[in-house]
């Protein structure tokens, strides 16, 4: 018999976040999920009247493939996923990890050939912009392990994290869009030494209530690609391409990232030089998902922590696009409640949020008892 919870979660991603329609496609990639869940997802979508079509894939694979792989092989696979992306209306990538440190092996080089061909030209440039799309982790016990719950425990704040109101959510941000579409100065002041100064004038601002990640809660925009100036010193740890880093330290000149320390500041570095982009920031984001209250070193969760901000550097998305081009897009996060050290958010001057806290009348309806 089917649990519950993944029938009702299945209901959130096929009927709120894709919002399938009679007649549309909705392709389902399931990287290391319980196959009850992927078949709960494919009949959600037949009662819908779409058409699922699924793609199976595993993390191990997945490495033996990119420890391995030629160009022209990477651009083969390109060229078949990219003709399945151009033919749906909708996508949805349900991703488990058995072991998050899956490919933290692969050399850089092979992990750059992967990403500037299948992700480049099949999610970056066709999913991306062209299909409704969500995407969630899947609650394994590894991520149980990262959270450091039990795995019992970690299912049950997963699945009220993951089928919240998000409509209701979805209201409540409207006024902190309007905000920042009308902002030109941003200061952040935070722990340690962060104090970063940017502008975000005429870059719209996206509502993100559960229609591309599950979960959710962030509105997202972008730094005017040249007024990043000052530092931040991030708070979060962050897994990216395998590897954790604690304590990432980015110093900003005219936007660019002048200096780059951290855990493991080879790796951060290896990163940033992946091309000129990966040294400018593509995202600035407010997260406020009142589930979620700390970190576990999995981005889709911890960019929505309520309190915190993301800043990202690497790729702008094109809905927020402040001319910045990479392959990297990597959300750094720095939680601002008392726990973690406190921290201000101004906008032209205004204080907007204090110590994780929307202060001003019009958001506080995203402060978290309000949302739950």
């Amino acid at each position: 018999m089917t649990d519950p919870r993944m029938t009702k979660l299945a209901d959130v991603l096929v009927n709120y976040s894709c919002a399938v329609k009679p007649g549309e496609k909705l392709l389902i990639e399931a990287i290391d999920i319980p196959h009850d869940f992927t078949a709960e997802c494919v009949k959600t979508c037949f009662k819908a009247g779409g058409h699922p079509l699924v793609l199976l894939k595993s993390n191990q694979i997945n490495r033996a493939l990119m420890m391995n792989g030629t160009e022209p092989q990477w651009n083969l696979m390109a060229d078949v996923e990219r003709l399945q992306m151009e033919n749906v209306q909708c996508y949805m990538g349900v991703r488990g990890n058995w072991n998050v440190s899956e490919l933290s092996d692969v050399p850089s080089e092979k992990q750059k050939l992967y990403e500037g061909t299948v992700w480049k030209r099949v999610h970056t440039e066709v999913r991306v912009p062209k299909t409704r799309w969500v995407v969630l982790r899947w609650p394994h016990p590894s991520m149980a392990q990262l959270a450091g719950m039990s795995t019992e425990a970690f299912e049950d704040f997963y699945f009220n994290v993951c089928t919240l109101d998000y409509a209701k959510m979805g209201r409540a941000m409207q006024a902190l869009k309007k905000r920042m579409e009308a902002t030109d100065k941003v200061h952040l002041k935070g722990p340690r030494d962060t104090d970063l100064r940017f502008s975000i004038k005429g870059i719209p601002a996206i509502c993100c209530d559960g229609k591309v990640n599950i979960p959710d809660g962030e509105v997202f925009t972008a730094p005017v690609r040249d007024s990043v100036n000052g530092v931040i010193h991030f708070n979060a740890p962050t897994l990216y391409r395998g590897e954790t880093h604690e304590n990432i330290r980015l110093v900003f000149k005219d936007g660019k990232i002048v200096e780059a320390t951290s855990s493991n500041t080879p790796k951060l570095n290896e990163v940033l030089d992946a091309d000129e982009g990966a040294r400018y920031v593509g995202e600035f984001a407010v997260g406020f998902n009142p589930f979620i209250t700390r970190a576990m070193k999995d981005i889709l969760f911890d960019e929505k922590i309520a309190g915190s901000i993301h800043f990202t550097p690497g790729n702008a998305y094109d809905e927020a696009f402040n001319g910045n081009k990479s392959q990297i897009h990597w959300d750094m996060v720095l939680i601002q409640t008392p726990e973690w050290g406190g921290g201000e958010i101004y906008f032209d001057g205004e204080l907007i949020r204090k110590d994780g806290r929307f202060v001003v009348d019009d958001l506080k309806p995203l402060n978290p008892e309000n949302l739950k």
